[in-house]
């Protein structure tokens, strides 16, 4: 269900392969830190809403929490956003909009990070609703049992029952065509 439009844009062998070997050079002691995240994949510091999504992106891929992406963490990272399938796809989602680890998903977790994507999604494409409206409409139809938190299994099963509310929890700022524009920025 919608996978294939999201592969429409999937990179080929040859485009890993050259993000591998900047990964390479960027990072010869193979910690990829923060700051060289940011430099690989464009993020212009100027941007407070692209830095503090990239931030998000960053420490969701950095499974150990030693607050670097060795090459494994990078790979995987790249192969989840310009490979992965819809299921995992949505629990990386879930992960980043879970901030505190709890496995359930509040209000104000869920919006902190749609204000993010307002504010960078503002720029590109028309938004009627303001985040608490999106944040409100978003609990209407996921929270199933109404105890005001969403579980993994809500956010799955809401995410697939509705395709507004989909392209909202899967974190769609179209990261492959992101990453693609992004990495021929590298000097």
């Amino acid at each position: 269900m919608g996978q294939e439009e999201s592969h429409s844009e999937a990179m080929d062998l040859a485009q890993i392969q050259e993000l591998c070997i900047t990964f390479m050079k960027e990072c010869p002691s193979g910690a990829l830190h923060l700051h060289e995240f940011k430099k690989i994949f464009g993020v212009a510091s100027s941007s407070a809403e692209e830095s503090l999504y990239i931030e998000t992106v960053f420490h969701s891929f950095d499974t150990n929490k030693d607050n670097t992406l060795d090459f494994i963490e990078y790979v995987a990272a790249l192969h989840l956003i310009l490979r992965g399938n819809l299921e995992d796809r949505l629990k990386w989602s879930f992960k980043m909009y879970d901030k505190d680890g709890n496995g359930k998903l509040d209000r104000q977790e869920v919006k902190r990070i749609i204000r993010l994507i307002y504010k960078i999604k503002l720029h590109t494409t028309e938004v009627s609703m303001t985040p608490s409206e999106i944040c409100d409409r978003i609990f209407e139809l996921v929270d199933q049992n109404k105890d005001g938190q969403i579980t993994l299994s809500e956010f799955m099963e809401g995410a697939q029952k509705d395709e507004w509310v989909m392209n909202l929890l899967k974190l769609d700022v179209n990261a492959s065509s992101w990453v693609l524009q992004n990495c021929g920025k590298l000097p």
